[in-house]
C-alpha cells in the first residue's frame, strides 16, 4: 500500500513538472507566432459571429482567419488538438483507474493553462491584466474572454484533479 502511495505521489510531482514545461512550450509557439505574425495582443479578432456569450467567456466564429492564412490557422488548430491528445496520453500512463486518469488529466492540463500564462507573461510582458481578453481555444470553435478566466478555472480543475487523483484507492 505504501509503495502505490509513494508512486502516486511521485507520479503527482511528474504530472506537475510535466504541466510546466508543456506550459514553457505553449508559450513559446505563442511568442513564435505573434512575431512571425506581427500580433502584438492575443484577441487579434476584427469581425466575427458571437455564437454564445457568456460574459466571462464567449464562443465564437471568426468571419476571416486567426493568423495570417487559413493554412496557418488549421495547423494551430490540429496542434491544440494535439495538445489535447498529449495531456491525455500521460494521463493513461500514470493511472489504471478511470477516476485516477481524469484526475491527472485535470492536474496536467490545469498546471499546463496556469504556467502558460507565468510563461507568456515572462516572455512577452503578456497579459498587461488579469482582465485582458485573449484567444483560449480554436476547438470545436473559438473561445475568447478575460485571462482570469482560464486561470480561475484551472484552480479549480487542479484542486478537483488532486484530490481524484491522490485520494482514490486505486492506481
Amino acid at each position: 500500500m505504501k509503495r502505490i502511495e509513494k508512486l502516486k505521489y511521485k507520479n503527482f510531482v511528474a504530472l506537475f513538472i510535466f504541466g510546466v514545461a508543456f506550459g514553457f512550450v505553449e508559450s513559446v509557439v505563442v511568442y513564435y507566432l505573434r512575431h512571425l505574425a506581427n500580433i502584438h495582443q492575443n484577441f487579434n479578432v476584427k469581425k466575427y459571429h458571437t455564437i454564445l456569450n457568456l460574459g466571462f467567456i464567449a464562443f465564437i466564429k471568426p468571419l476571416s482567419p486567426l493568423l495570417v492564412s487559413s493554412n496557418i490557422t488549421n495547423v494551430e488548430f490540429i496542434r491544440e488538438a494535439a495538445t489535447i491528445i498529449m495531456l491525455l496520453a500521460v494521463s493513461f500512463i500514470v493511472s489504471k483507474s478511470w477516476k485516477d486518469r481524469i484526475g491527472a488529466f485535470l492536474i496536467a492540463f490545469s498546471v499546463w493553462d496556469i504556467f502558460y500564462y507565468v510563461f507568456l507573461k515572462i516572455l512577452t510582458n503578456w497579459p498587461s491584466t488579469f482582465f485582458a481578453k485573449d484567444v483560449y481555444f480554436l476547438i470545436p470553435v473559438v473561445w475568447v474572454g478575460p485571462v482570469i478566466t482560464p486561470l480561475v478555472i484551472s484552480l479549480f480543475m487542479f484542486l478537483t484533479g488532486s484530490k481524484l487523483y491522490l485520494f482514490s484507492k486505486s492506481n
